[in-house]
C-alpha cells in the first residue's frame, strides 16, 4: 500500500508489508503473516520469536501516471531493531552492520539507504526486501531494544536526509555529547574525591556520572565485542551500582549515613546478576522491570529523606539538588510506564535526554558549591594568616617591651646601687669636709659638690617629683643665688599648684639647665634684673629666662651655643626630647626658652 502524507511531497509512506520467516539455515520458509501493518512491534505480535524476518514491500515511482521524482531516491527507516539488510529488486543495496552474532545494534539509530537509479524500474513496480534480525522481547532488559520495524519512507534523498540527520542528532549525537560531558565531569569528581577523602560524596557523584555514561553507551555504541545476551547482562548489572552511587551521594552530601543502607545497596549489586542467572534469558525483561521499579522507589525515598533532613537542618543550598533528583525520579517513573506499555514507545526517550541534563546540573552545582567552599576556605586562611601575623607582631612587641623593661629594671637597680654608693661614700666624705674644713673657700666648694651629688643621686633613684614641689625648689634656689649677686628677680608662675609629676631625669636636667642659666647671668651678663616665667599647658613645660645684661658678644662667630655653657644646656634639653632656644644681642640682654614635653 502506498500513501503520500503531503500532496506537495514526493515521499511515499509504506505502512503494509508481507512477512516471511527465515529458517535457521538461511532458507526462506512459507509466509507466516500477510499484510502486516507497519510499524510492526515484535514484542506484541510475536514476543517469543528471535531470528530473522523478511519484510517484502513494493512501490511505483509514478503511480497513476504521475511524475517520476527527480534526483537521487532513498529509503528512510526511522527505527529498526536490531539490524536490517535491504535489497532492491533482488539486489542487496546496504545493511546496518553485522547480521549475525555479535549483531550490530541499531535500535536507536535511524537508517537511510540510497536507491541506485540503475536498479529502479521507473515505469513498473519495484520490490524492497528488508531482512530484520531481532531477539525475543523476553531477552531484552528494555522495551526500546525489542525487535521491530517502523514505517518506511521512499522519496528524494534531498528530502529524507534532513529528517534522518535530525533524528540521528536527537537520538544519538546529543547522547554522545552528554555522555562525554558526564564522563569528564565524573572524572573530575573522582579526582576531587581522591584528594578530599574525607568527603566521599564527590567519589559517589563521580561514580554516578561515569556509570550513567556507560549505561547510555548502549544507545550509540552499535558494535560491541560481545554477544547480545552478554551485553544485556552487563548493562542490566551496571544499573544497580549506579543507583547505589546516586543514593549514597544524596546521603553523604546531606550529611547522612546509615550503615545498613550501605550494606543493602552493595548487596543489591550482587543480587541483580544472581537473579538474572536464576531466571534465565527468557524472563530477563520481566525481571529487570521489577528491578527498575525497585530502583525508582529507592531513589525516590532517598530523595525525600534528603529533602526532609536538609529542611530540618536549615541548609540553604539543598533545593537545586533535591529538584534535580526529583525530576530524575519522575523521568525514571515515566520510563517504567513505557516499559510496562502503559505509555506508547516514543520516538525520543525522555530518560535518555533528561538524565544527562539533570546529572550534569547536579555535578555543576556540586562543583559550584565546592568552588564557593574553597573560596571561603581561602578567605578564612588569609584571615587566619593575617591574625597570626598580628598576633606575632604583638608577641614581638611584647617581647621587645619586656626586654626593655628588663633592661630598665637592671639599669634602675644599677642606678640605685650607684646612688647608694655616692650617698654613703662620697656624700659622707664631702659632708666631713664641709664641717671640718677651716678654709671657707674649700668648705663652699665641698658644699656645692655635695648639692650636685645629691641632685645626681635624686636623678639616679628615679623617683618622680611633683611639678609644684619642683617649682618651689627652683624658685627658692634661683632667688637666693641671684639675690646674693645683687640681681633683682621677678618669678612668674601660673601653675604652682599643678599636681602632675616630672620624671626624676627631667627634674635633674631642668635643674642643671636653670643653674647654668643663672650662673651665666651672675658671671657674664652684667645684668641687674632678671625675669623668669614658667608656663605649663596640657602637653609641655615652658621656662623662659630673660635678663637685661650686655648679651652674648659677637666674638663667638654668631654661634650662640659656643660659649657660656649654651651647648650643654641644648644637649640636656635634646636628651629630654625638648629644645632650648637662645636669643641674644650686644646691649639687648639674653633670652633663653626651654620647652620640655610632659
Amino acid at each position: 500500500m502506498l500513501l503520500s502524507p503531503d500532496a506537495r511531497a514526493d515521499t511515499l509512506v509504506i505502512r503494509e508489508a508481507i512477512v516471511t520467516q527465515e529458517a535457521p539455515d538461511g532458507r526462506t520458509s512459507r509466509p507466516v503473516l500477510r499484510n502486516v501493518t507497519l510499524p510492526d512491534d515484535w514484542s506484541s505480535e510475536r514476543p517469543e520469536f528471535g531470528g530473522v524476518l523478511t519484510y517484502a514491500v513494493s512501490f511505483d515511482l509514478a503511480p497513476n501516471g504521475t511524475r517520476v521524482p527527480d534526483g537521487l531516491l532513498a529509503l528512510y527507516i526511522e527505527r529498526v531493531c536490531t539490524n536490517v539488510e535491504v535489497s532492491l529488486n533482488g539486489h542487496v543495496i546496504g545493511r546496518g552492520g553485522q547480521m549475525s552474532e555479535p549483531v550490530t545494534r541499531n535500535c536507536y539509530r535511524p537508517q537511510l539507504f540510497t536507491l541506485p537509479a540503475a536498479l529502479l524500474d521507473p515505469s513498473g513496480r519495484n520490490a524492497l526486501n528488508l531482512r530484520v534480525v531481532g531477539f525475543p522481547s523476553g531477552e531484552v532488559a528494555a522495551r526500546q531494544r525489542a525487535a521491530g520495524l517502523s514505517e518506511l519512507y521512499v522519496g528524494p534523498e534531498a528530502e529524507l536526509r534532513p529528517r534522518y540527520e535530525r533524528q540521528l542528532f536527537w537520538n544519538v549525537t546529543v547522547l554522545q555529547v552528554g555522555s562525554a560531558t558526564l564522563t569528564m565531569v565524573g572524572l573530575f569528581m573522582l579526582g576531587l574525591g581522591w584528594v578530599r577523602r574525607t568527603q566521599p560524596a564527590y567519589l559517589y557523584l563521580g561514580g554516578l556520572l561515569i556509570g550513567w555514561s556507560f549505561i547510555s553507551a548502549r544507545v550509540w555504541a552499535t558494535d560491541l565485542p560481545m554477544t547480545h545476551w552478554a551485553s544485556e547482562v552487563l548493562i542490566s548489572s551496571t544499573v544497580a551500582p549506579v543507583v547505589a552511587f546516586a543514593i549514597l551521594f544524596l546521603q553523604r552530601y546531606g550529611g547522612l549515613r546509615y550503615r545498613w543502607v550501605d550494606l543493602f545497596l552493595w548487596g543489591q549489586c550482587l543480587l541483580v546478576p544472581l537473579t538474572i542467572a536464576i531466571v534465565g534469558r527468557e524472563h530477563l525483561f520481566t525481571l529487570m522491570n521489577l528491578w527498575f521499579m525497585v530502583f525508582a522507589i529507592e531513589v525516590a525515598v532517598a530523595t525525600i529523606d534528603y529533602f526532609v533532613k536538609a529542611r530540618r537542618s536549615g541548609a540553604s543550598d539543598w533545593q537545586p539538588i533535591a529538584v534535580a533528583m526529583g525530576l530524575g525520579v519522575l523521568a525514571a517513573l515515566v520510563e517504567v510506564a513505557v516499559q510496562h506499555d502503559w505509555l506508547g514507545l516514543p520516538n525520543r526517550h525522555l530518560v535518555h535526554f533528561a538524565m544527562p541534563v539533570l546529572l550534569l546540573a547536579v555535578g555543576l552545582r556540586v562543583i559550584r558549591d565546592f568552588a564557593q567552599a574553597l573560596q571561603a576556605a581561602e578567605s578564612t586562611r588569609d584571615d587566619l594568616e593575617r591574625r597570626v601575623q598580628e598576633r606575632a607582631g604583638e608577641i614581638e612587641r611584647s617581647y621587645a617591651h619586656l626586654a626593655e623593661m628588663r633592661i630598665e629594671q637592671v639599669a634602675e637597680a644599677e642606678r640605685k646601687r650607684i646612688a647608694g654608693d655616692l650617698h654613703d661614700d662620697l656624700g659622707a666624705k664631702l659632708l666631713t669636709i664641709v664641717h671640718t674644713s677651716h678654709d671657707e673657700r674649700i668648705a663652699t666648694l665641698a658644699r656645692e659638690a655635695l648639692e650636685e651629688m645629691r641632685l645626681s643621686v635624686r636623678g639616679l633613684t628615679g623617683k618622680p617629683v611633683r611639678i609644684a614641689d619642683a617649682l618651689a625648689d627652683w624658685r627658692a634656689e634661683t632667688v637666693s643665688r641671684l639675690g646674693q649677686a645683687a640681681v633683682q628677680v621677678e618669678w612668674v608662675s601660673a601653675n604652682e599648684t599643678d599636681e602632675r609629676n616630672l620624671s626624676a631625669r627631667a627634674y635633674v636636667q631642668t635643674t642643671r639647665i636653670l643653674r647654668e642659666a643663672v650662673s651665666n647671668i651672675i658671671k657674664h651678663s652684667g645684668a641687674n634684673a632678671c625675669t623668669i616665667r614658667c608656663v605649663i599647658d596640657d602637653t609641655d613645660f615652658n621656662l623662659v629666662i630673660q635678663d637685661n645684661g650686655k648679651g652674648i658678644p659677637m666674638e663667638l662667630d654668631g654661634r650662640l651655643d659656643r660659649g657660656h655653657g649654651m651647648a650643654s644646656m641644648k644637649r640636656r634639653a635634646k636628651q629630654l626630647a625638648g629644645q632650648c632656644l637662645v636669643e641674644s644681642g650686644p646691649g639687648f640682654g639674653t633670652l633663653i626658652r626651654l620647652t620640655l614635653p610632659l
